[in-house]
């Protein structure tokens, strides 16, 4: 296990504190990599998200034979609808 003592620094209106390349390295994490920080028992997590799926990755995947067609078909009026 890596360890290491860190400063937190100001940055902008924010604290911010540099992972250096050992811990980064060991947990996985590579440059431009999303993460989200949680706080658990006064402790700090840092956790990888998995990649975001652009609109064009998205849009790829969708099969109009599955996904395609109405949500919800109906011959009635349900809400406030004027027809």
């Amino acid at each position: 296990m890596t360890e290491v003592t860190l400063d937190i620094r100001q940055w902008g209106n924010n604290l911010g504190v540099r992972l250096p390349a050992a811990i980064a390295q060991e947990a996985g994490l590579k440059r431009d990599q999303r993460v989200k920080l949680s706080v658990v028992n006064k402790t700090i997590v840092i956790s990888p998200v998995e990649s975001i799926l652009s609109l064009e990755q998205r849009l790829a995947c969708f099969d109009p034979q599955k996904h395609g067609g109405e949500v919800m078909q109906t011959m009635q009026n349900i809400g406030a609808e004027q027809w």
